[in-house]
């Protein structure tokens, strides 16, 4: 279908392409330099020690659940307002899952009163969502994870170059996860990237994300190895070189880019006042990175009507998210799980377009056409 409006659309230009045609004349496809520099300038922005690319985001989080020891006979404090990958990455590694609540219409993200309600002997991680680019309550959650001894994990797939009190997300834990998958603000197709301040945690993560080598292909081509030994059970988790060249190029525009979102949110704001729908995040602390936009359509408005009708004018809306643990196998996996709060306000969610090179026209016709439906 051709979209009036689509739901994102990606800011690619010369500069990208350029980047890729940079790496083929290099004639080195796999992880090297431009992977190397990439993720200097990634720790650089974020402000972490360490930053490693690896080739999902999905793969970020299963690595840093590994990193901080987590497996079999553990449990992970999670939300089920998240996108499916943040739970799976923790079943990946033998360990269960305790789905938390969030804190209400104003604020998507996981409640640490309710993360300290899932508390139990085998918790060893919280994993939190900065839903949307929105800052989770850091101090909050990282005092209850300092009291029990919880590790804290970070999904940042919405976040990057989105901070709290001056301090990046994805920093503030003990690891953080960013995804650079199509749609989001910093798009190398698929990628992602992990950052952390932690020696041992990098260690854990570089070593596990090629197979558990010593050393890699790139380094016996630059001559500093001839061979190499296996000390763990590692995964073929690497980015490769045109993906970090696009992050590269990507880079750059992301703070210009992080602007313009928040430019059409306020504006979205602002135009679809008096429709009735709700805007959660409104009054959250520190400076998000306006990755999606999510309103509370009014209670008793059919959803798929509105969506249909969205549909029939050529513009694209979604869903963010369908509650985890509501899906068929997690609900056969945890069927007592209740949480009154996501599936409350995850039954009126839907997802506006947001991106950096719309239009005024286009953001102006969304208003318009939301007005139309509603009021």
């Amino acid at each position: 279908m051709e979209w009036r409006v689509p739901l994102a659309d990606l800011d690619y230009g010369e500069e990208e392409e350029n980047a890729v045609l940079d790496v083929l004349h290099r004639r080195w496809l796999t992880m090297g330099s431009v992977t190397q520099e990439f993720e200097r300038q990634y720790a650089q922005f974020v402000g972490a020690k360490h930053a490693l690319a690896v080739s999902n985001a999905t793969v970020a989080l299963h690595l840093a659940c590994l990193a901080c020891g987590i497996g079999p006979e553990d449990e992970v404090i999670l939300p089920s307002l998240t996108f499916v990958a943040t739970s799976n990455s923790v079943l990946y590694t033998g360990a269960q899952v305790r789905f938390a609540d969030i804190l209400g219409p104003d604020e998507l993200n996981i409640s640490p009163e309710e993360i300290e309600r899932q508390i139990t002997p085998r918790t060893k991680a919280i994993i939190v969502v900065h839903y949307g680019g929105y800052p989770c309550r850091m101090p909050e959650i990282l005092e209850i994870a300092k009291r029990h001894k919880l590790a804290v994990i970070e999904d940042a797939a919405h976040a990057p170059g989105a901070y709290l009190y001056n301090h990046h997300l994805g920093t503030w834990g003990d690891v953080g996860c960013f995804s650079f998958f199509s749609n989001k603000n910093l798009s190398t197709g698929e990628g992602g990237m992990v950052v952390t301040d932690r020696d041992d945690v990098a260690e854990k993560v570089r070593l596990l994300r090629s197979h558990g080598m010593t050393s890699l292909t790139w380094d016996r081509y630059q001559g500093h190895a001839y061979t190499y030994d296996v000390v763990d059970l590692g995964y073929n988790y690497r980015i490769d070189e045109i993906r970090s060249a696009l992050g590269l190029a990507q880079l750059r525009k992301l703070v210009s880019g992080n602007a313009t979102r928040k430019a059409i949110t306020e504006r979205y704001w602002d135009g679809l006042k008096g429709t009735g729908v709700e805007f959660p995040f409104m009054q959250t602390k520190g400076e998000s990175s306006h990755h999606i936009f999510p309103i509370l359509l009014p209670t008793g408005v059919d959803r798929k009507a509105f969506m249909d009708q969205m549909r029939d004018t050529g513009i694209q809306t979604s869903i963010h998210y369908p509650p985890i643990h509501l899906f068929q196998y997690y609900h056969q996996r945890y069927p007592d799980v209740s949480l009154p709060l996501t599936e409350a306000l995850a039954a009126r969610e839907v997802t506006l377009p947001l991106y950096p090179t719309m239009s005024d026209e286009q953001v102006d016709y969304v208003i318009e056409t939301v007005c139309e439906i509603l009021v």
